[in-house]
């Protein structure tokens, strides 16, 4: 979440968990031959996927993301799509590269991937470089090229001259998951072959058109942000108008869907282990309390979980 004491306490997090790394680096460009292919539109997948998970961005927040794969893994419902923005890209690229659940969930309380940062006091835009985050999802990954992994895998992320969004499904799955991640003033925007990209929630923080877009017949949303109307009374009034911001950004997506799954996290957000506990635990409960109606939305659109 771009909530500026997150940020602050996540400073101190990183900084705790050693993995400060300065560099004279002002600004990141990858030119390599395997970068990532920034496409404005999905083509149309052959074969076409049957079930598609779309995980929303939501930082800390974004460990529910792991509780609604784990009960959907218990419970025989496969799906042979992911589409992530931000922190559900970077769990979208393990679970392409062959992780279930249950490894993302043990990986996760090792200090990572979701709080792999390296602050850097001359990184460019912002205070975290990214470099870390990306080579800390190509070092775990049986194949950093996306194209190659088993399971198909998009990442989203936004172009920063006009603010579209983009998809990456080939390319350096690191770096597609940095570019993906690059919160705005935070983590250093990507540049790709000249072009500068930053985080999926700034154009779709749910992209569940890259699902439709790629043909998939049956679309499953995680939307992890706020739950409209939790805000306390004393909310500051700019966070407020980024709430409406995103809602509106979101809202449109979701009337795409075919279910929508959506925790209560309640409104605040903390960068800590008991937080992401919760997170972990709210999603788990409320895909196990929607369960039965995805099974049935499922049979009705027959798409029966594999067994």
């Amino acid at each position: 979440m771009r909530l500026e004491f997150f940020w602050r306490t996540t400073c101190v997090l990183t900084l705790a968990l050693a993995l400060v790394q300065v560099s004279g680096c002002t600004s990141f460009n990858y030119t390599q031959a395997d970068s990532p292919v920034a496409l404005v539109s999905v083509p149309t997948m052959n074969p076409r996927p049957q079930v598609a998970l779309v995980l929303g961005s939501g930082g800390p927040r974004g460990y529910a993301h792991i509780g609604v794969m784990k009960v959907l893994e218990q419970a025989g419902i496969e799906y042979d799509l992911v589409v992530g923005s931000s922190v559900g890209s970077l769990i979208g690229a393990f679970w392409a590269s062959g992780y279930n659940a249950s490894e993302i969930e043990t990986l996760s309380k090792q200090g990572g991937p979701l709080t792999v940062f390296d602050f850097s006091i001359f990184a460019d835009r912002g205070w975290i470089r990214g470099q870390r985050l990306q080579d800390f999802v190509n070092d775990r990954l049986n194949s950093p090229r996306m194209e190659t992994m088993p399971r198909k895998f998009i990442a989203v992320a936004t172009r920063l001259n006009d603010k579209q969004p983009v998809f990456f499904q080939s390319g350096n799955a690191g770096v597609a998951v940095r570019a993906s991640s690059a919160v705005s003033q935070i983590i250093s925007p990507v540049g790709i072959q000249g072009v500068e990209y930053e985080d999926g929630d700034e154009s779709l923080p749910v992209a569940v058109r890259a699902a439709r877009q790629a043909g998939a017949q049956f679309v499953i949303a995680v939307d992890v942000t706020a739950v409209p109307g939790t805000a306390p009374a004393d909310t500051a009034a700019s966070r407020l108008e980024r709430e409406a911001k995103r809602r509106a950004r979101i809202d449109p997506e979701l009337m795409d869907a075919d279910f929508v799954i959506h925790p209560d996290l309640g409104f605040g957000t903390s960068p800590t282990p008991q937080f992401f506990e919760h997170a972990r635990r709210a999603g788990e409960i409320t895909a196990w309390r929607l369960l039965p109606r995805l099974q049935q939305a499922l049979a009705v659109a027959d798409v029966l979980p594999a067994k």
